[in-house]
């Protein structure tokens, strides 16, 4: 009695546990995998039957949904002795199952060209009723770090503080940077601060030994890149040197003002002396006689041979005392004080008894005076 109930529970024990070992994922690879992007990549899940595994096969490949999803996106399928490859629009044409039949324990895929997109929890799940099994596996498409650019911060001169600085604008974090030296001793001066993180090196107090050619290098997880840059140290400018130029530029700069100025104002003083030259010339010369005054004195040449001719010893003395209005005085007479101004001499005929007759006069004889007017 008691060894057929032993042989019963043996029995039990067989069949359950045939059951538990029917369908199994036996996959024992890492299920986190990070890969640069424009790689390709295999999601490895293989997976064994048992005998009591006796429904149809299928196989499904799925993008977890993230915080911000609200359902799973299916990748790949197959079902129905059937694959469906094109399945995703997002990983069209880029996803294929590794086995050309996946019933026979492979249901393995691989991504091509891989995209930062990709990155995700990728779910593959098997089914063969009655059983199901599942893995997932983290897939991060990493972005290579784009080429650097290397640059310089701050005055490069002795003394002063300079900051090296190393960017790349492309690449997945964490992004780290290293500075080293490639000319001369290849040491980095003493007090250089390197921040890995940020891509600067602060080197203070910087000497001229600090110049030369240093080379920054990013790197992460799936790829590295660098650039070189060329650092030169210059002396400090001469300070009183550039002080005592620009007060000498200044000065010369005040003195041409100062001559252009003297040149002009020396030029406008002559011109205006020159025009008041020239009035003052222009009020000594006498006017020019005109016609009508050529004809006054063809007129009073007339009356004078008329009064000559009508002229006696009565009245001569009364033509002789007559002031000549007819005459011009001189410069010199005019500014003469009145009383140092000279009689004027007894006028002595010049013309000849032939040319007063023909002029029509007649020649008369003038007796001389003296100074108080009586006849000698």
């Amino acid at each position: 009695m008691d060894f057929t109930i032993l042989h019963l529970c043996c029995v039990l024990i067989s069949i359950i546990g045939g059951v538990a070992h029917g369908l199994e994922i036996t996959s024992q690879g890492p299920t986190s995998i990070e890969k640069a992007s424009s790689e390709s990549v295999k999601l490895d899940c293989q997976f064994s039957l048992a005998a009591v595994d006796s429904g149809p096969l299928d196989i499904e490949w799925s993008l977890l949904a993230s915080d911000n999803q609200k359902e799973d996106k299916v990748v790949i399928l197959y079902s129905g002795d059937r694959a469906y490859e094109d399945y995703y629009p997002a990983v069209k044409g880029r996803a294929h199952f590794n086995s050309p039949d996946p019933k026979n324990g492979d249901a393995s895929i691989n991504l091509t060209g891989l995209k930062s997109s990709d990155t995700g929890t990728y779910q593959c799940k098997v089914k063969k009723a009655p059983g199901i099994r599942s893995r997932k596996m983290l897939l991060t498409v990493m972005v290579r770090p784009s080429k650097p650019r290397c640059s310089t911060e701050g005055p490069t001169q002795e003394g002063k503080d300079v900051v090296l600085r190393c960017t790349s604008s492309e690449g997945t974090n964490p992004l780290q940077y290293t500075w080293e030296k490639t000319s001369d001793n290849k040491i980095l001066p003493a007090s250089a601060v390197l921040d890995p993180v940020g891509g600067t090196m602060n080197v203070r107090n910087a000497s001229i030994s600090s110049s030369g050619t240093y080379r920054c290098t990013v790197k992460n997880h799936v790829g590295m890149e660098e650039c070189i840059l060329q650092l030169g140290i210059t002396p400090p400018p001469n300070t009183a040197g550039i002080i005592a130029g620009v007060i000498i530029a200044v000065l010369l700069a005040l003195i041409i003002i100062a001559i252009i100025l003297f040149c002009c104002c020396r030029a406008h003083h002559r011109k205006k002396y020159e025009k008041e030259i020239s009035y003052e010339i222009r009020e000594d010369v006498p006017p020019p006689k005109s016609r009508v005054s050529t004809a006054r004195s063809f007129t009073s040449v007339g009356s004078q041979r008329s009064s000559l001719g009508s002229m006696s010893p009565s009245n001569l003395h009364e033509y002789a005392l007559k002031p000549q209005y007819d005459k011009i005085p001189s410069v010199e007479e005019y500014e003469r004080p009145p009383s140092h101004t000279p009689l004027p001499p007894p006028v002595a005929s010049k013309i000849a008894g032939r040319n007063l007759s023909r002029m029509g006069g007649i020649p008369v004889m003038i007796p001389a005076q003296n100074k108080d007017g009586s006849i000698v």
